[in-house]
């Protein structure tokens, strides 16, 4: 799916900085490139899960999410909250829905 977001994002005119896989080259993408917004999953190869990494990047870059995942639960939401997310996509989400609130979370 990661592949397909990356596709749909750079059609509709974004540049995709990265596509990671864990936490920590979520981390180490961020701090070298500066996004504007991470798009995030809570399931990540390695130790640590998207939450955590939306948390880092969120408090040591200034770079909010959006997460794309199955797993918006009110556990998932409430340990996401310090990343403050702009917003949640349910998996299986399409791709226009992706592009959609991407647009619409960079135009505030």
């Amino acid at each position: 799916m990661a592949s397909e977001a990356e596709a749909a994002l750079i059609e509709a005119g974004f540049n995709v900085a990265a596509v990671v896989a864990s936490a920590e080259d979520a981390i180490a993408a961020a701090s070298k490139q500066r996004p504007d917004l991470a798009i995030v999953d809570i399931r990540l190869a390695g130790k640590r899960d998207g939450i955590d990494a939306a948390i880092e990047l969120f408090k040591d870059y200034g770079v909010p999410c959006i997460f794309a995942t199955a797993h918006s639960d009110a556990h998932a939401r409430s340990r996401a909250e310090p990343a403050q997310p702009l917003g949640w996509l349910q998996k299986p989400y399409s791709m226009p829905s992706l592009v959609r609130l991407v647009r619409d979370v960079l135009e505030l």
